[in-house]
This record gives C-alpha cells, sequence and structure tokens, in this order.
C-alpha cells in the first residue's frame, strides 16, 4: 500500500491520543483525550486505516495521534513535497486575517494563529506591506506581511523517517531567539495539549519555540532519546535551556527567571517566574520539584 499523508486544511485542529475526543481520567470523569494541536498548513502522515472517522497519524515532529479526518486533505507525497518546497512561510501573529484583496475592507478567507504555514506568491504584493499567498487548495489571498517569518524547519521527517535539524552557526544568537519566541506567548491562556497562540501547554511553548527556529525537540515534558535534547547539570544552565519538574517543562530565561506555561490557580497561562524566594514571582513548589536541566548544546 502507498503511503498516504494529509495536509490540514482548518486554522487549528485537534491531535487526539485515540480514535476519540474523550475518555474517562483516574477518577472516572469524562476529559478530553487532546494529546497536541496542529495549525493550518502542516504535513501528516497517515499510518493506517482510517477509525470510527479519525486517522491514525505522525507529525513532522515525530508525534502520534488522531485527527478528524474532515479536519485535513488528503495528498500524496509529491503535492506534499511540492507545497513543503513551494515557499512556505509561517505566520507570526496572535491571529492573523488572510483577505481577499490586499485592503483591511476585503473578506476575510481565514485566520489562523502564530505558526501556521502559508505558502507566499509575493511577499511584497501590488499593495505595500501586503503579500500574497496562496492556500493549500490553490484558494489565492493576502495577509499582512509583517505577520510573516521564514520557516526555518523542515518537515522532511514525514516522509524520510529522520529528524532534520537546522545547523546552529551562533549558539548565543540562537539562544536569544528561542527566547524571544517564547516571550512571544507571554499572556497566552493555558490549554491542555494546545501547541498556538489561541492557547498553549507547557511542552507546547518549549517545543513550538524551538521548532520555530528550526530544531525539533520531544513535543512532551521530559528527556525523550532520540531528540537533541540530553541532560545537563543545573550550574551549567544557560537561557535557552529547558527546565523538568515532574509532569512540566520550562525555559530558562537567566538570572534565575524562566518562562513557561502553567495552569495554576491565579497565575495561569505563559508566565513568568523565579527561582529566587526573595522575588515577588517565586514558586515554591516549582524550586522544590525540579529535578533535571536539558540543553541542545
Amino acid at each position: 500500500m502507498e503511503q498516504q499523508f494529509a495536509v490540514i486544511k482548518k486554522p487549528v485542529i485537534t491531535i487526539w491520543d485515540r480514535p476519540g475526543e474523550t475518555k474517562e481520567n483516574r477518577e472516572k470523569k469524562l476529559v478530553s483525550s487532546i494529546a497536541d494541536e496542529g495549525v493550518y498548513g502542516m504535513g501528516l502522515r497517515i499510518t493506517g486505516e482510517e477509525d470510527q472517522g479519525f486517522y491514525p497519524v505522525v507529525t513532522a515532529y515525530h508525534y502520534p495521534g488522531y485527527v478528524r479526518k474532515e479536519d485535513v486533505e488528503l495528498t500524496g507525497l509529491s503535492d506534499l513535497i511540492n507545497w513543503e518546497e513551494g515557499g512556505l512561510m509561517v505566520t507570526d501573529g496572535e491571529l492573523v486575517d488572510i483577505m481577499s484583496i490586499p485592503k483591511v475592507q476585503g473578506v476575510r478567507i481565514m485566520s489562523v494563529p502564530r505558526g501556521a504555514l502559508i505558502k507566499v506568491r509575493e511577499f511584497e504584493s501590488e499593495e505595500p506591506g501586503w503579500a500574497m499567498v496562496e492556500l493549500f487548495d490553490g484558494q489565492n489571498g493576502f495577509m499582512r506581511n509583517q505577520y510573516l517569518r521564514p520557516k526555518e524547519y523542515s518537515q522532511s521527517g514525514l516522509w524520510t523517517d529522520r529528524l532534520p535539524q537546522k545547523e546552529i552557526v551562533d549558539e548565543r544568537e540562537f539562544r536569544l531567539a528561542v527566547i524571544k519566541t517564547a516571550m512571544e506567548y507571554l499572556g497566552t491562556q493555558y490549554r491542555w495539549g494546545g501547541r498556538t497562540s489561541l492557547g498553549i501547554d507547557c511542552s507546547g511553548l518549549t517545543s513550538q519555540s524551538y521548532l520555530m527556529n528550526g530544531i525539533i525537540i520531544f513535543r512532551d515534558a521530559k528527556i525523550q532519546a532520540g531528540f537533541p535534547v540530553k541532560e545537563i547539570s543545573k550550574d551549567e544552565m544557560l537561557p535557552g535551556d529547558l527546565m523538568y519538574f515532574p509532569g512540566h517543562i520550562a525555559m530558562y530565561l537567566g538570572d534565575g527567571s524562566y518562562i513557561h506555561s502553567t495552569g495554576k490557580i491565579g497565575s495561569s497561562g505563559v508566565v513568568i517566574n523565579s527561582l529566587n524566594p526573595d522575588a515577588a514571582d517565586y514558586r515554591d513548589d516549582l524550586a522544590k520539584s525540579w529535578y533535571a536541566s536539558g540543553s541542545i548544546f
């Protein structure tokens, strides 16, 4: 059987951990089976037969799950490669409108969150500040080019089974870039399984921040073999490195501060906290449960 692939055709979709939207937790309560999210333009590899309206898939960052069949457009490998290599850029705004004409008065075709993949036909169209873009179905539209950034990672892992990683030529520059990306999510609400500017969880924040700067790390809050993060001693930690807690992950900013997405009541969402007991934003529970640090360097 020839391998099948798909491209996400909605602004944000859920990636479930089973072919069903809910499950029972340990307390026998019904909860969501969300595992991850996908954004417009992302490719997926179909790994099996349809099951109750869901396709089993794996993402370009090697994370498995299930997606609803109506959320994706099935495609062949050649079309997926053409999409991947056809001038994709990454949207870089909290929620970016794609319009029918290069004017704010145009008809809104779609609104996509930070991280969506859009084919850019002309970065500067006939109207200054507007890019002409193309959706996966061939429809053309326009969006403000200030909300576009280069796509620094490759989705080729979908068809090669390898994790392609960007070559880092300047460590300090990379560390600053990954922190800058994480900081763009400050104030975003916490969403279990989320990885977008509409809602994001702890590992969604760290993995997406690295992904948008060309490095694929593990999607969940642990150090996983086969991915580039290796454990380091806590006193070796530098800005941009990762901090691990039981079921939680954060990014170190330096001077004892770290950024993370937390569900803590009263301080929920993407926030900055401190390891300094004298600081107003000190989190005693995290300082005491912090068990490891990790770095790609």
